[in-house]
């Protein structure tokens, strides 16, 4: 049982208050009364406005749905539909053009493009890895994946696959930094000297040496061996150097990401390498967002002070995790800084963690761990709001040591906003939170996630509502997806899941989040973003495809694991983001809104036997493979194997468009309540037996009375009920169900 204590007017379980007023307060500099007050006020003046706009969510789809099943018998008329929606308020006019004014934003948001790691905050370990991310072994990345185009043999070093992971690595040095003539292939090492980095190559191998610099002696302390310097094509890509106990290190720039090339003749692989090449660092994982959202499963205080606990350490720089690796007991920190000798010989200090954005709440949830005076439990949005930004003032507080942001900046992700209203509510609630909290304005930036059809639709005017804090844009296939089956549930049975993504308004959707992103002003001051890789062990298909990203102009795009983000790095060399952006801004606007509010529905279509059997089964294989985690273990996102036995990351986005899409099939009559059930059952064996490694797992088969099976059957029998089609309300329940028992 919860107990709680009386602070200003609210109800707080003790152990939120405890972790508050003991670990979070302490060196911000905020009085313990004033916080309280504040938060009060803040609660009590903004609640209702809360309610009212999740009220608004309800009326206005309520309306949709009776449009869509008064003229369900005609042929659509995109026409009367669009016009329908501007007089329910659903589409607002766009206003004058207008640039953000967002300012003091660290480079790794305003003007560095890069890989972007999403991470449940719950899980220290995760927390850590995604932090120290910043920075990862192209050697490693390549070796230890299929990204070569298979995986390695059991066993140990295998020389073979080691030569081939060389010759991929040093062929992408000789596309991003390359020499004036020949290749990082012929080299013997590198050399500083006269403020350049030089290659060294064996007289013979590239006759065209420059001048006056042939060498005698051997880099490699070996034999005596006449070599020449080659300089590289771009001698402003180098940034530094360093040494230290035989290791070299040399840096160099490549739009504006680091490569760093390790020189160790002592090393394993180094040691058998002409030129002492060690391992091949490159700048990874630029932004990480920490997330208190849909990667976690977080009901309660408990959970809530577990989430902000680990926050407060990456703020600090104190978090530690440790942990049991084989025989042996690892401690994992945040990695430091790394530092350097420029070229004109002054200290070059280049950061040693990726930037830490926090995912905060939407407005929908509510927690237990607070209530009003009234007895509402509080909106998880405003706890996130407030509580997450009194820790990252730990951050703001220093002026040394491990920083986040150098700027004096709060990044706060902001998910499932429907339309301007929304994300101006989202601006006032931080806009209080920093008065409270003594910030000057605007301290708090904000990331919108483009993720909700009536925020794709208003995009422009979205992101005016918050112009001041703007740092961030993005699309998300899944939740998108989600919220256009639920918003569009009565126009009739949609396409199965996997023909969405050919469907007319996700091209219309992507294309205008750059453009509009990039008329907004974005370029220069927040990142535009897109989404999920989510196959985390097929990496040869991610570098293939997620090039795509960069190339669509978008500055960043969400990795899931700190190997992929080194591998997706390579993208960022390959791809100027930049420019790019400039020539998609000369080109014109693409999309139409015509297109993105077209309706993916099934028209005339009669499904097959076997492509029902298959959508069912697919879908609820997806969905009781993450809820039995959820609810039974508390983990919001993880590496889930499908039903061919692929692993692929989900969380509740995931969910939420199996659970819709199942919905909607029911709701129409393609699929009977009989045969979902049947699709669970069957796959809910093959789920225990895809956990039947895992002691801890409880099996939903042969009883299918557990609390996880019947919160998955509820997410799909009770899926068009649910509010936009979230499956939080049914997920946070049953959890709290399962932890009271």
């Amino acid at each position: 049982m919860t107990s709680y204590v009386d602070r200003s007017d609210l109800k707080v379980a003790d152990t939120l208050a405890q972790f508050i007023e003991t670990e979070a307060l302490p060196g911000t500099g905020v009085p313990s009364a004033d916080f309280w007050a504040g938060f009060s006020a803040l609660v009590h003046d903004l609640g209702p406005k809360n309610r009212d706009l999740l009220a608004q969510r309800e009326d206005m789809q309520a309306k949709i749905d009776a449009w869509h099943v008064a003229h369900r018998s005609g042929q659509h008329d995109p026409v009367a539909y669009r016009a329908f929606l501007e007089e329910i308020g659903y589409l607002v006019p766009d206003g004058p053009d207008f640039e953000i004014e967002t300012a003091n934003v660290d480079p790794e948001i305003a003007s560095t493009p890069g890989a972007q790691l999403v991470v449940p905050i719950m899980n220290a370990r995760f927390a850590l890895n995604a932090a120290n991310a910043r920075w990862g072994n192209l050697y490693d990345a390549l070796y230890g994946t299929d990204a070569l185009g298979d995986l390695p043999k059991a066993g140990g070093y295998d020389p073979a696959r080691g030569a081939r992971v060389i010759d991929w690595a040093k062929s992408f040095l000789d596309d991003t930094v390359p020499l004036m003539s020949g290749s990082h292939k012929m080299l013997v090492g590198y050399e500083v000297a006269e403020g350049q980095l030089w290659g060294l190559m064996l007289n013979g191998s590239d006759s065209r040496a420059a001048e006056g610099v042939n060498k005698t002696d051997s880099p490699s302390g070996t034999v005596p061996t006449v070599y020449h310097r080659v300089p590289f094509a771009d001698p402003a890509a180098f940034a530094g150097h360093a040494e230290a106990d035989g290791v070299v290190r040399y840096m160099l720039l490549h739009n504006g990401l680091g490569i760093e090339i390790v020189v160790d003749r002592e090393h394993e692989i180094g040691g058998s390498d002409p030129a002492g090449v060690a391992a091949i660092h490159l700048e990874a994982a630029l932004s990480t967002i920490m997330d208190c959202e849909d990667s976690v499963a977080a009901v309660d205080a408990e959970d809530k002070v577990l989430a902000y606990g680990n926050w407060l350490g990456l703020m600090t720089g104190d978090l530690e995790e440790r942990f049991e690796k084989g025989v042996k007991v690892i401690t994992r920190r945040m990695a430091g800084d790394r530092s350097y000798t420029a070229p004109d010989g002054s200290a070059l200090t280049l950061k040693g963690r990726s930037l830490m954005l926090i995912r905060n709440v939407g407005h929908l949830m509510t927690n237990p761990a607070i209530h009003d005076r009234d007895g509402h439990e509080v909106g998880e949005g405003l706890m996130d709001a407030m509580i997450t930004t009194l820790i990252a003032m730990h951050d703001l507080r220093k002026s040394e040591g491990l920083r986040n942001s150098v700027c004096g900046s709060v990044y706060v992700v902001k998910p499932k906003m429907h339309g301007p209203e929304e994300v101006a509510f989202a601006d006032e609630i931080f806009t209080r939170v920093e008065k409270v909290l003594g910030l000057p304005a605007n301290t708090v930036k904000l990331g919108i996630m483009d993720e909700e059809r009536r925020t794709s639709a208003n995009l422009k005017e979205c992101i005016r509502a918050a112009k001041a804090r703007v740092a961030f844009i993005n699309t998300g296939f899944l939740d998108r997806t989600g919220d256009e089956i639920h918003t569009s549930m009565e126009a009739g049975p949609m396409v199965p899941k996997g023909e969405m993504k050919g469907a007319a308004w996700i091209g219309s959707y992507e294309d205008r989040n750059v453009d509009i992103g990039l008329a907004c002003g974005l370029k220069g001051r927040a990142q535009i973003g897109k989404g999920m890789w989510a196959m985390p062990d097929r990496m040869a298909e991610m570098l293939e495809a997620k090039i795509g990203h960069p190339q669509s102009g978008a500055t960043c795009a969400w990795v899931p694991s700190p190997t992929a983000a080194t591998l997706h790095a390579t993208h960022y060399h390959k791809v100027d983001v930049l420019a790019r952006q400039d020539v998609l801004k000369a080109g014109g606007a693409r999309g139409t809104l015509e297109d993105l509010l077209s309706i993916p529905v099934a028209v005339g279509r009669n499904f097959s036997d076997a492509e029902i059997t298959r959508e069912l089964e697919n879908n609820a294989q997806g969905i009781l493979g993450y809820v039995v985690r959820w609810v039974d273990a508390g983990v919001g996102c993880s590496k889930v194997p499908d039903i061919n036995d692929v692993g692929l990351m989900e969380d509740r986005a995931t969910c939420r468009i199996s659970a819709q899409a199942m919905a909607n099939w029911l709701h129409h009559g393609v699929v009977s309540e009989d045969q979902v059930m049947a699709a669970m059952k069957k796959m809910a064996a093959v789920v225990d037996r895809q956990n039947a490694g895992d002691a801890d797992y409880i099996s939903m088969a042969p009883g299918f009375d557990g609390v996880a099976f019947r919160a998955a059957c509820e997410l799909v029998l009770q899926g068009r009920a649910q509010p936009s089609g979230y499956t939080e309300p049914v997920l946070h329940a049953r959890r709290l169900e399962f932890k009271a028992a």
